[in-house]
């Protein structure tokens, strides 16, 4: 079966909320029609360059491939960052998948990242995945391995 499989890496990083503000000119706020003012959005710098290095690796990945136009499926698995603050022991139980990560990056978050950096460079739209594998755990080497099949093929066995 075809797979694509790369690794984005890095410490895995959430999707940012897009941040809206009051358009200013002059200090002011520009005031638009029904004397309210015009608010803009944006997303965080943080999330566009994030996604822009799944884009990349995903790009790496296909080595020429056309992208996906069918239903697909998709692991991913979320490898975090152990705290160099914990003790040698809780590090060690963290490597042994004893210690679970508990705090962010939020796991919908880094899907949401992951998904969108690849639309238009491995499937047209995330739509269509729809078989989802996830597991987030405490790694040596942070990152977030991604490997996606054509539905056609589909996933056997367990999430290692």
């Amino acid at each position: 079966r075809v797979m694509i499989t790369f690794t984005v890496p890095g410490q895995p990083q959430g999707k940012g909320r897009h941040r809206s503000a009051a358009l200013m000119r002059d200090g002011k706020p520009v005031i638009g029609p029904g004397g309210r003012p015009i608010v803009t959005t944006h997303t965080p710098e943080k999330t566009v360059a994030y996604e822009g290095l799944i884009a990349h690796s995903g790009r790496v990945a296909m080595a020429g491939r056309t992208m996906l136009l069918e239903p697909c499926g998709c692991r991913v698995l979320i490898d975090c960052q152990i705290p160099a603050s914990w003790s040698g022991k809780k590090q060690r139980q963290a490597l042994a998948g004893e210690v679970m990560p508990k705090a962010k990056p939020d796991t919908d978050n880094v899907i949401k990242a992951v998904f969108d950096g690849l639309n238009g460079v491995v499937w047209r739209d995330d739509v269509l995945v729809v078989d989802l594998h996830v597991r987030k755990r405490f790694a040596a080497t942070p990152g977030v391995r991604v490997e996606v099949w054509a539905l056609d093929a589909p996933l056997t066995g367990d999430l290692q």
